[in-house]
């Protein structure tokens, strides 16, 4: 590809809009331009990039045995209806009506299409198992999309299901389909650590994320993770050990005390002269629309979607004070936020975090403007359910062998999912076994984020001059930079380089723009070329630079030696697919 047909602009200054390094890298070398919030259109450069992550998928997914189809992107309604998921998925289901006043959805995933495939398609346990695959435009309305195309409202995915008989056939493609998404982010460059988490929208009984692991600002979820053994879980779905402390407020009696202006957890710990980890603290939280109490103890913190899963609800947020002052009235109660309890409240239900019940002689609200409880115990608190509902910190200790935890950042880019028969009991999905009887498909799946892969990529792999993708994934492998156009003994040699990379089926750039040498290199390294061969004064002595963008290696070589050496190092790269 010549330079000066390419349709690439590349930008000096970063958008107004970006906030993390792939977005601004990937806007200012030209890859994508933003169309709308959370929607980019994917430019030259970039399709490229998807088709190369797109194609690793499809190589090692039909490795693995799976069948790739297509899915239509519109969605009726009637199928969600039968999974349950219509009235519950929340917002971010984009949906609409066509002409004849048919209610559809904007698919944001295909648990119910896939399924409702199956159930008209494998009618006998002969059939099974199957995993079927594609690839394909998803769109969720996100309330507030960040971070470019890693948390875009449109964005493109391989997502899986797997159809077996029993439990144990699901358990076998499960390990199959974590060991091939390894294979995969291995190809893309991408160094992923596999982590509990939780199931969210998708549902089912367990499930795992693939997370790069990033110190950039595009770290959206803290994973947990032990040096000592194999645990690691994403913050919604970790848990720990807690380290001694104390828990026994040590009041000799139970009563209620002044406790004046004491408005939050600090104020109080320090007008009692007592740990917070001897205070119960309540707090409010509107899941599904109705309020729910949380009890934990008072130097932790609630991890909400533990909460909302304690429930069983699907959508949940804190109470705003004038929520909680409501809240209060209706109750006939005149107390502010800090001094709320559960007495008086049996119509809410409560959940208590398992920290709760070591607790002893503790301080707790009692709904009581400037008063609280001492010396109270369980059994002056009602509970409706135990549940682990803490948010895990750093230093706590591993479940697995008691070391302690530490956290660091991460990029979600995969995901894999035990449905069992979340959707084919519902939807009616069955296949006669070999009695003859009627039994539910056991469902998995496994979805990759296709562009959140590549701007993930992006995060793990660049510095201050740009872009520094893997042979593996990158749009070109090469560029060659005549210094000077009008030298005819540059543009001859750098012709000639060309040539031969391109009949290696090496992918070669020839920038034959007429540009100063220092506008070509900027492109270069911000564009995020592997391999740089440049055509200068060197030449008349036979000799051209070469660079490698990734190490930053630069080294004066004859044309043939820098040839012979691309070739070398793509060809390994793009052969280490096993």
């Amino acid at each position: 590809m010549k330079m000066s047909k390419m349709f690439v602009q590349t930008m000096r200054e970063n958008p107004a809009d970006a906030e993390v390094v792939s977005h601004k890298l990937l806007a200012r070398a030209g890859y994508i331009r933003k169309l709308t919030s959370g929607v980019y259109n994917y430019l030259p450069l970039m399709w490229r990039v998807l088709r190369k992550v797109e194609n690793i998928v499809r190589e090692e997914m039909d490795r693995a045995g799976a069948q790739e189809l297509l899915m239509p992107f519109v969605q009726p309604k009637e199928l969600w209806e039968q999974s349950g998921r219509w009235e519950v998925y929340g917002k971010e289901l984009m949906r609409l009506k066509d002409r004849h006043n048919r209610e559809m959805c904007l698919g944001p995933t295909h648990e119910e299409i896939i399924t409702s495939i199956a159930r008209d398609g494998l009618k006998s346990y002969k059939q099974l198992p199957v995993n079927l695959y594609q690839i394909q435009s998803k769109f969720r309305d996100e309330v507030r999309p960040r971070f470019g195309l890693l948390r875009g409202r449109e964005f493109i995915m391989k997502d899986a299901y797997s159809f077996d008989t029993s439990e144990e056939g699901l358990d076998r493609e499960y390990q199959n389909m974590a060991e091939t998404y390894k294979k995969i982010f291995d190809r893309c460059g991408l160094p992923t650590k596999m982590v509990q988490s939780d199931s969210g929208a998708i549902g089912g009984s367990v499930s795992h994320e693939f997370m790069v692991i990033t110190d950039t600002d595009a770290g959206e979820n803290d994973v947990f993770y032990c040096e000592d053994c194999d645990y690691s879980a994403n913050s919604n779905h970790a848990v720990s050990k807690l380290p001694p402390k104390q828990t026994d407020g040590g009041y000799p009696e139970k009563k209620i005390i002044d406790t004046p202006n004491t408005f939050s957890i600090e104020e109080l710990s320090e007008f009692l002269n007592i740990p917070a980890s001897v205070i119960l603290k309540d707090l409010v939280y509107i899941i599904d629309k109705k309020p729910v109490m949380a009890l934990i103890r008072a130097d932790k913190e609630v991890e909400e979607t533990k909460l909302m899963n304690a429930i069983g609800g699907n959508d949940i947020r804190i109470a705003t004070a004038p929520e909680i002052e409501e809240i209060m009235i209706n109750h006939g109660f005149n107390a502010a936020k800090g001094f709320i309890g559960v007495e008086g409240m049996d119509d809410i239900p409560v959940i208590a975090d398992e920290s709760v019940r070591e607790m002893k002689n503790f301080v707790v609200g009692i709904n009581q403007q400037d008063k609280h409880l001492v010396g109270a115990n369980l059994s002056d608190v009602r509970i409706d359910k135990f549940a682990d509902i803490r948010l895990v910190e750093a230093g706590e200790f591993c479940p697995q062998c008691g070391k302690p935890l530490k956290v660091t950042r991460g990029i979600e880019v995969g995901n894999i999912f035990k449905l069992g028969t979340k959707y084919s009991k519902p939807m009616n999905a069955v296949y006669l076994d070999q009695n003859g009887k009627t039994q539910p498909y056991i469902m998995g799946c496994y979805g990759i984020g296709i562009s959140r892969t590549a701007a993930a990529a992006v995060e793990a792999h660049h510095d201050e001059f740009g872009i520094k993708l893997p042979i593996s994934i990158a749009p070109y492998h090469v560029v060659i930079v005549p210094v000077n156009i009008k030298d005819d003994l540059q543009m001859k040699v750098g012709e000639e380089i060309y040539s031969k990379l391109m009949s290696a089926n090496v992918e070669a750039v020839f920038d034959d723009r007429d540009e100063r040498a220092g506008v070509k290199f900027k492109d270069a390294d911000l564009i995020g070329f592997p391999f740089r061969i440049t055509v200068g004064k060197t030449i008349n002595e036979g000799l051209v630079e070469y660079k490698v963008r990734e190490t930053g290696e630069q080294t004066t070589v004859t044309p043939d030696k820098a040839v012979e050496d691309i070739i070398c190092r793509v060809n390994n790269a793009l052969s280490n697919k096993e």
